[in-house]
This record gives C-alpha cells, structure tokens and sequence, in this order.
C-alpha cells in the first residue's frame, strides 16, 4: 500500500481526531499490521463505539476511512475501477472537461502533470485516461494509503490497468517535491468548503477535514508551483471566489460549479 515517507510528522499532528486501523476482513491482519506501523497507529478489529473517532477500515474489498459514531457519515475511499471516476475516465477521450482544457489536455496533446494535492485522485485518473503522465502527490500518510490501494485495485483491473500505469504517487509535501522537479503542468487544488451541497460531497468533506485537518499552505504552494511549471499552474476555485494571493492569473476556465485559474509557468522548456 504504497512506501513510508522518510519523515514523518508525530501521530497526533497527523490525526487532529484519535484514529485506528479497523482490520475487518479475515486473512488481512498482517496488512493491517504493516499499515498501521506505517501510520503509528494501534489496530483493533471493530471500529470504536465512542462517537468522533477516525477508523481506516481495511474490509475485503478495499481500504476506506470513516468516522464513528451513529450520526457520522458514510465511508470515504478512492476507487477507479468502479463508480463515477472510473466512468469519467472511460468517457474522457470524448469530454469536454474544463480541468482538461485548463490542463492542455485537448486535441492530442498529453502533458506531463503532477497533482500537487492528490485528494481521492478523481482529477488525475481523468489526465492519466487522455494519456498524460501524471504525479500524484500527497503529504498525509492516510490518504497516500487509500490512494494506493486504489491504485493496487486499479492495475489488477484489466480494464484500468493502462490508465494506472500512467500515474506515480509520491508521498511527500508538495513544495519539497516541486524544489527538485518541473512539469509541464501543475495542479493546485486547495481545500475549500464545497458550493455543491449534495449529501456525497458534504459526508466526503467532513471525513477529510477530520481526518487532515485545515489547509493552511495553499498561498505559498501557488509562487512554487509557478517556477516550477514548465506551461502552465492551474489552480482549481470555487466558481466566485477570489483568486489566491500574488500573481494575477493569466485566463481562467469556467465550470458549472468550479473555476480553473490558468498561471503561466517559469521553469525552461526541455
């Protein structure tokens, strides 16, 4: 499920609520072990009854995280082999996305990407399906664990496979990554409260937010991001707000609930 970063933050700043691994499938125990020594985390094999806990539950089928408690919401895990990204994916040679417009991602073209703020990676599976090598990067341990146990289920997938080939996932803070390589174009996507209320969206926000905690680094991201794009930062917003502090973008993209805010990059073109 993906290697350990080579430094990692102390558990309790990781995990602003309590968290456990939940080893709820028979015959995964040593993977629940080898992953929450990974995370500094005890495992147990039902989710705690106290309500507020953090529980990254490994069931036979897939690695998810959820909060606990009766009034919490749903699980939350990454998946491109089935449901709405992986759908995105296949129907991508034929959408008209603003992300792949934003990303020169049209007509052909294929840059190289590196996701900044990898999220569930619905963004860069949708890249990597039109041909774009894309870096996924991703600073919290946990959500580089469901990110690559979905892509662990994506290149078993025969279907999936030739997508997930084309994406790396790199467990690190971005701005770290971004001081030793470019790429073609960078993707920042920082985390906002969402202006689509669907309950999908509302339970999926809550369980990051506790799990991640605030995203208070998005303003220095943005000058690093631009000496390092070799094109073009796209910047995702909510459609209305206010850019992001320091260089005025360059053009932006509409969507029906999203603004992609364009930025010319400064690395040299190899």
């Amino acid at each position: 499920m993906g290697s350990p970063s080579e430094e990692q933050a102390p558990t309790d700043a990781l995990y602003p609520q309590q968290a456990v691994i939940v080893c709820a499938a028979d015959g995964r125990r040593g993977e629940a072990d080898a992953l929450a020594q990974r995370l500094g985390l005890p495992v147990t094999v039902e989710p705690p009854q106290e309500a507020g806990r953090l529980a990254l539950v490994l069931t036979a089928e897939r690695l998810q995280v959820q909060l606990t408690g009766a009034a919490a919401p749903g699980a939350v895990y990454a998946d491109f082999v089935t449901g709405a990204t992986a759908r995105r994916g296949r129907e991508a040679a034929r959408a008209d996305e603003g992300l792949l417009r934003a990303a020169g991602a049209r007509q052909g073209q294929t840059p190289e990407v590196i996701d900044t703020t990898a999220g569930l990676g619905r963004d860069a599976w949708l890249l990597a399906a039109v041909g774009c090598r894309v870096t996924l990067v991703e600073r919290h341990p946990a959500v580089s664990a469901l990110l690559a146990d979905a892509l662990e289920r994506a290149r078993a997938d025969e279907e999936a496979a030739p997508i997930a080939a084309g994406i790396e996932l790199i467990e690190a803070e971005a701005i770290a990554v971004l001081a030793g390589r470019a790429a073609d174009t960078i993707i920042v996507d920082p985390m906002h409260p969402p202006r689509r209320k669907s309950a999908a969206v509302r339970k999926e926000m809550q369980v990051f937010r506790a799990l991640v905690g605030a995203d208070g680094d998005s303003d220095a991201l943005l000058p690093t991001a631009i000496a390092a794009a070799r094109r073009r930062v796209v910047v995702k917003r909510p459609r209305g707000a206010v850019a992001l502090p320091g260089p005025a973008p360059s053009g932006s993209i509409d969507g029906r609930s999203t603004r992609f805010d364009i930025y010319a990059g400064g690395a040299e073109s190899t």
